[in-house]
């Protein structure tokens, strides 16, 4: 039922780096030097319903951008950390504050910052085009691209086994 070698009735929380996963690895810049993200609207539903059925849900990034925060935000994601000069930081507080154990927790990495953060979580995934050294730490590497779904494969998977993915909550935003 699931590509994901490994036991998703577990898993409570999603966690989400931005550039190269839940936005494509090359971006434009605005004439102030702004980079513009891509969104990809089928995470986005994704990321929402696995929001509305209670999961967990966290973004980790380098990144600061208020339209990176405006668009998570308007999810339903509470948990952005931004300007995430090392991620394991933002990851332990995370932890201790939700009191979710790492082997619940799915992190989607791309790239060296997020390497640390996916060696401490249960389930460490990777976007198809991510660094060679995070696919060789990933137990699960997407078939896609960052920016182009990786949020809806891997949370749909979760979803589907743990019988949440055709709920009620599904058919609305």
């Amino acid at each position: 039922m699931s590509a994901i070698n490994y036991d998703l009735t577990k898993i409570k929380s999603f966690i989400f780096d931005i550039d190269g996963v839940l936005s494509k690895q090359t971006i434009n810049l605005s004439a102030d030097g702004e980079p513009l993200r891509t969104a990809n609207i089928h995470d986005g539903y994704a990321l929402n319903l696995a929001v509305k059925l209670g999961y967990g849900v966290a973004i980790i990034t380098g990144g600061n951008s208020d339209s990176v925060k405006v668009r998570y935000e308007s999810l339903g994601i509470k948990d952005i950390y931004m300007k995430s000069g090392i991620k394991m930081n933002d990851f332990l507080d995370y932890i201790k504050r939700t009191g979710y154990k790492p082997e619940e927790i799915i992190y989607v990495g791309d790239d060296i910052p997020d390497y640390k953060v996916m060696k401490a979580v249960g389930l460490p995934i990777a976007s198809n085009d991510a660094a060679h050294e995070i696919k060789a730490i990933a137990k699960y590497i997407s078939p896609k691209k960052g920016g182009e779904g990786v949020a809806r494969d891997v949370i749909e998977q979760v979803l589907k086994v743990q019988g949440h993915w055709m709920s009620e909550t599904a058919f609305g935003w």
